[in-house]
């Protein structure tokens, strides 16, 4: 998995922000673990397609965030889209 050089706590941290993120921005009701696996999964699934893409996200905590907070929205949908 990929953490942008951020480290477990911080991409523990980040990733909780932007899964709270994605959970307001999408109207889900999730606890702070799954908020938590959310943003860094989604951060890890996005920058993996995105370095597949040969697009580079650079490094950094906004970029980690902003990265975070669009796979976490993605995983949203996904889940929502599998449960109708």
């Amino acid at each position: 998995m990929d953490l942008n050089g951020m480290g477990l706590l911080g991409a523990i941290i980040v990733g909780g922000l932007a899964g709270w993120l994605a959970e307001r921005f999408m109207k889900s009701n999730m606890g702070i673990f799954m908020n938590i696996i959310l943003g860094i999964v989604g951060a890890a699934a996005l920058n993996f397609v995105l370095g597949l893409l040969e697009i580079y996200t650079g490094n950094g905590v906004l970029t980690y965030l902003i990265v975070g907070v669009v796979g976490a929205c993605l995983l949203i949908a996904i889940a929502r889209a599998i449960k109708r």
